[in-house]
């Protein structure tokens, strides 16, 4: 019986690993399959659920050069070891060291998926050391995948290599069997619906200044005072540490009434949270390609979202949602309003989101590309 090729996926923290958990039932079958990331219970229970091997190596998030040298020399130790035919990184930190790592030990196939940019809303020198972080990352890989941020990687030279758009440019896609209105996630909706009959502005995501959530919070705002038959959900976790929001902002969250920050949610009572809202709104500055975008729009909801990379390949406007320019408050303001006083407009972006978000971005197809991309490197 012939030997299965190894390969490992890896990523910068472990709570980045449901980017890559879903697939991993169908990589086994063809594949020994091996996880690493930083430690963190994340990784644990992942390679318990799915009965793969994992390694956990801290890989800091921000530069470090002492930890991330470090981290450097434990990669190239266990890649010496290990010996896999593959190394696919993902997220930032996890790209760097490990391509770095798989080209010092010779490993044949080595892919890096771009899943965002750090560097287009930084200034000074830290841009420049990030772009020049990615073109390391690019010219240590043997393959390049980015999800939506194709033309900002050739745009600044980044990379001259060819770049593997796979699918639709969505490396996860949506489990459209999970995001649908099943009995189990509309009895939840009916007592989230029986608590409130407002219209409803949903946004799930960090909450931090890159993802706009200082002009949405004032957007809404102004909003709510005209039509306060609205409310707004914010759905995720602070991170005051790396991106804090403005105190006026943080202020409005935790006074206002028609403000309803929720924390974290995950499982059906997330998928509730999408299917009770009448707008996602994801005002973003930045993304790779926003999953959560496309979760809302498995659910039949139509979205506001800016003009930046991943949104725009997802949003078609007046299809399926609204796209505005980017850190524009007014123009957050006019597209909330117009999805609370334009029923027809809003019903028809609705009645089409499930269906285009299912031509594009079903996950079964969004794996499938994946697994013939790898069928394709590792026998070429």
């Amino acid at each position: 019986m012939e030997e299965r090729k190894k390969i490992i996926r890896a990523c910068t923290a472990a709570k980045s690993l449901y980017l890559i958990e879903e697939v991993l039932p169908k990589l086994k079958q063809q594949y020994e399959v091996l996880l690493l990331s930083s430690p963190g219970p994340g990784l644990n229970a992942t390679c318990a659920k799915y009965g793969v091997k994992g390694f956990a190596i801290n890989m800091e998030r921000h530069i470090s050069i002492f930890k991330d040298f470090m981290s450097l020399l434990r990669l190239i130790k266990l890649f010496r070891k290990e010996k896999p035919q593959m190394v696919h990184s993902i997220t930032p930190k996890a790209g760097l060291l490990c391509m770095t790592a798989a080209w010092l030990t010779r490993v044949p196939v080595r892919i890096h998926t771009f899943t965002g940019l750090i560097w287009p809303t930084a200034t000074g020198y830290i841009r420049s050391i990030l772009m020049a972080t990615d073109k390391l990352t690019c010219t240590f890989a043997t393959h390049v995948i980015p999800e939506g941020v194709k033309n900002d990687l050739l745009t600044y030279g980044i990379t001259k290599k060819p770049l593997e758009v796979l699918g639709y440019g969505n490396v996860k896609g949506v489990n459209l069997k999970r995001f649908s209105r099943r009995p189990e996630v509309m009895e939840i909706v009916e007592q989230m619906k029986k608590a409130s009959q407002k219209f409803t502005f949903l946004f799930v995501g960090r909450i931090v200044g890159d993802k706009g959530i200082n002009e949405l919070v004032a957007a809404f705002n102004r909003l709510n005072q005209e039509m306060p038959n609205s409310r707004l959900i914010l759905l995720g976790a602070y991170e005051d540490r790396l991106d804090p929001l403005s105190e006026d902002t943080r202020w409005l969250i935790e006074t206002h009434p028609n403000i309803e920050f929720v924390g974290r949610k995950k499982d059906d009572e997330l998928v509730a949270y999408y299917t009770a809202a009448d707008c996602f709104v994801h005002p973003s500055y930045r993304e790779g390609f926003p999953n959560v975008v496309l979760e809302a729009g498995a659910m039949g909801v139509p979205c506001i979202v800016t003009d930046i990379n991943g949104s725009r390949e997802i949003i078609r406007e007046g299809e399926n949602g609204v796209i505005i320019p980017s850190k524009d408050e007014q123009a957050l303001y006019d597209a909330m309003s117009r999805m609370m006083t334009d029923n027809e407009a809003r019903q028809h972006m609705a009645d089409n989101a499930r269906r285009m978000i299912a031509e594009r971005f079903d996950n079964n197809y969004v794996q499938q590309c994946l697994l013939d991309f790898y069928e394709k490197v590792l026998n070429d």
